[in-house]
């Protein structure tokens, strides 16, 4: 079998028109050898019936003459006689036997060499009929062997012509028959390559007939594909121009929403300080409610100012994962504190399973994510809860926001993440609470960014599960995680500002004037400017440094915060290290939010309210002053 295997493989190996040759050739082969065989039999046959004949004669001619000296006995006579035959040509040997097998006679030739010899053996009978004895005559047969290497030489000579023969005949015809077939492969593989591929039309009927509509189908073929690549240049050409025009709507889009964002949180930024400083020592309850009525609005504008400030910095790439391992109950926590009174103020349980899982993950990233889809949750469910809650999955943790809410129908699950999108379900609750469409895709775009994805279920009316696999960690119960809290939130609130000379910078007068309410009433010493002329004016007449510079990116003149703080650095009477430093911005520009990013400044984004804006100065201060504090 392995042997009929590796013919196989070796006959697959040859050409065309090796095949062809070797087809002819073996069977002229096996019929010259078998016509050789048997012509060389019969022939050798014949030569050595020849030879036994030969020896028949000389056998029987001793004998006739060996007849009479047999009856006498005269055995010199007998030798004489046995002599005379061995003298015959091809004889080795001749001897005579008495009837009683006795060997009266015996002669062997002694000029030539003996080889393989034929025995004939002959009866010597008397006058009377008896038999006297008998007459062995030995014949050689060097004739037929040199006949057998003459036949050989023969048979080779002859077998060497007809192959040689046969073999050119074959190449000949092989040739005729694979050549063009060669011809038409080549021309297979210069069709494919997209050349012009028309062969010749010659050879038999049969060839010229495949040659002819090879050509018909390459000309077919080669229309077709001229045809094909005119369309696919003109659909290239059609899908950068529709690439180019929504490049140039996208760029438009995120241009709008820039300027857009940015000239309404300076005003929201405004109303946000005088709504704190309204509220400030007021007792009045109608009023109070007023205010809070106008802090509500507040948030919303803010929670959707959040969403676009979101988009723009996973745009601007400045989001950048920092890898830590902590405990995932440190995260819950932080989502209980922060959504507990919104769910009861909307009669919602809201339930954070303890876990003692721990992940290797970015804390704020991890953070935002759930936010959202915590947020996402209490905004579309009116009745029932949420439930947050990890799973472990083999190497990873199942992270799981489960809600009761309306549910999402099916042919808009595979939406649902992109930017803008929303499911029109209603008004819920009484008030709108509806985003822009962007808390969903800001957790997918984060997901990314983690190197995980978000697997949402949902059913319409029933309910919407999310969850959101991340890296198992090994738990340091011994350590404390060093987390990446937002800005601000390991200080104290209620801490005063007391004594705090701060130093306000912003080209908005009425966020001048709401930032000096605020600072005020906690206590602080403000001076305040519009531009860097005025601060540095400032900085000549001051007795001390600021403790604190609070400055908006963007001012008069294509002047920047970055900037004046810059120039306040390198003033004689200016700031040192233990000032601290605090940006407030509304910029969403992807080229913006990569330089404040830079900057190794703090940053808060407009619209601030005063409780984050507090929390953010006191924990600048707490590192300032901690910066210059003596080691050891």
């Amino acid at each position: 079998m392995s042997w009929s295997f590796r013919a196989l493989r070796l006959l697959a190996g040859l050409t065309l028109a090796q095949q062809l040759v070797l087809l002819a050739l073996l069977p002229a082969t096996i019929a010259t050898l078998g016509a050789i065989a048997v012509l060389t039999r019969q022939h050798l046959s014949n030569l050595t019936e020849l030879m036994r004949a030969n020896a028949q004669t000389v056998a029987l001619q001793v004998a006739t003459v060996a007849q009479s000296q047999m009856q006498h006995m005269d055995r010199r006579a007998l030798q004489r006689t046995a002599q005379s035959g061995s003298y015959q040509p091809h004889v080795q040997q001749v001897q005579i036997w008495s009837e009683e097998g006795e060997i009266v006679a015996n002669s062997e030739t002694v000029d030539r060499q003996r080889g393989e010899g034929l025995q004939v053996v002959a009866p010597i009978t008397g006058d009377d009929g008896r038999q006297h004895g008998k007459v062995m005559v030995e014949m050689s047969l060097d004739a037929v062997t040199s006949a057998k290497r003459a036949v050989w030489f023969n048979v080779v000579m002859v077998l060497g012509a007809s192959l040689a023969g046969v073999g050119l005949a074959g190449w000949w015809a092989a040739r005729r028959i694979s050549a063009p077939i060669q011809a038409l492969g080549e021309a297979v593989d210069r069709l494919g390559a997209g050349e012009d591929a028309q062969v010749e039309v010659e050879g038999t009927a049969e060839v010229r007939r495949l040659q002819h509509g090879f050509n018909l189908a390459a000309r077919a073929l080669l229309e077709s594909r001229n045809q094909l690549e005119s369309r696919i240049v003109h659909a290239t050409a059609e899908l950068a121009s529709k690439n180019q025009q929504l490049e140039v709507a996208s760029q438009a889009k995120t241009r709008l929403l820039a300027a857009a964002s940015h000239d309404l949180r300076q005003p929201l930024h405004a109303l946000t300080l005088f709504s704190d400083g309204l509220a400030n020592g007021e007792t009045d309850p109608v009023r109070l409610q007023r205010i809070g009525h106008i802090r509500e609005c507040v948030e919303s504008l803010d929670r959707l100012f959040s969403e676009l400030l979101n988009l723009s910095q996973l745009d601007a790439g400045v989001l950048q994962p920092q890898w830590t391992d902590f405990a995932l109950d440190t995260l819950f926590d932080e989502i209980s504190r922060n959504f507990r009174a919104v769910a009861e103020q909307k009669n919602l349980r809201l339930v954070v399973r303890k876990t003692d899982a721990w992940v290797r993950c970015d804390y704020v990233m991890l953070s935002r994510i759930l936010n959202n889809l915590v947020s996402n949750s209490l905004r579309h469910t009116s009745e029932g809860g949420i439930l947050v809650g990890a799973r472990r999955r083999g190497r990873s943790i199942r992270v799981e926001v489960w809600d009761t809410g309306v549910g999402i129908a099916p042919h808009h699950q595979s939406r649902v993440f992109e930017e803008f999108y929303q499911v029109d379900q209603g008004r819920q609750g009484g008030r709108d609470q509806r985003g822009m469409g962007l808390g969903l895709a800001t957790v997918q775009r984060l997901a990314a960014l983690l190197n995980t994805r978000v697997e949402l279920s949902s059913r319409l009316l029933k309910g919407t599960c999310v969850r959101v696999p991340v890296r198992a960690a090994e738990p340091a119960p011994m350590l404390a995680p060093v987390l990446a809290q937002p800005l601000g939130m390991a200080v104290e609130p209620d801490t005063s500002l007391a004594d705090v000379l701060v130093l306000v910078i912003d080209d908005e007068r009425t966020i001048l004037e709401g930032l000096q309410v605020v600072l005020t009433n906690w206590g602080a010493q403000v001076m305040a400017a519009q531009s860097r002329s005025e601060a540095l004016a400032l900085a000549d007449t001051w007795d001390r440094p600021p403790d604190v510079v609070v400055s908006d990116l963007l001012l008069q003149a294509g002047d920047n915060g970055l900037d004046v703080i810059a120039a306040l650095e390198r003033h004689p009477r200016g700031i040192g290290p233990s000032t601290a430093r605090l940006l407030v911005t509304g910029e969403t520009k992807p080229d913006r939010l990569r330089e404040v990013a830079s900057a190794g400044v703090a940053v808060l984004y407009k619209p601030v309210s005063p409780r984050v804006l507090r929390q953010a100065i006191q924990a600048q201060l707490a590192a300032a002053h901690g910066a210059l504090a003596p080691v050891g």
